[in-house]
């Protein structure tokens, strides 16, 4: 028989994340399955009806614009930048001098990149047409 330690103090840990993560995988079948069973399946006769008094709905292919895709890549790398400032805000003063130049280097990198894109026209919405 193994030895098993209960008393390891990340035993309860690991046994929450094993517990999560069934929960998580069993949440996700079973919505799967309800979903499949409650979807209404002629999708296609209600995509195509028209909505209040908007104009007669034609098929046309889906032309998804690259600026979506670069505005939301944008917005989390700079998104996450900000969320490493805040461990360096709580810890200014442990951090010191060192500290301060590093987030000054941080920030003009930031900067860099922003005022890059913006130079490029990443931060313009252009119509598709």
């Amino acid at each position: 028989m193994s030895h098993m330690d209960f008393a390891h103090p990340y035993f309860g840990a690991f046994v929450f994340f094993v517990l999560t993560f069934g929960a998580f995988i069993g949440t996700t079948i079973l919505a799967r399955f309800i979903s499949r069973r409650m979807a209404r399946q002629d999708g296609e006769k209600l995509k195509l009806t028209i909505y209040e008094c908007g104009p007669e709905v034609t098929k046309q292919p889906n032309k998804i614009s690259s600026h979506f895709y670069l505005f939301a890549l944008l917005f989390i790398l700079f998104d996450v930048e900000i969320i490493f400032m805040f461990p360096w805000a709580i810890n200014f003063k442990v951090l010191g001098w060192f500290g301060f130049a590093e987030m000054i280097i941080f920030i003009t990198l930031l900067t860099i990149g922003f005022v890059y894109a913006w130079k490029k026209g990443a931060l313009e919405w252009h119509s598709i047409r």
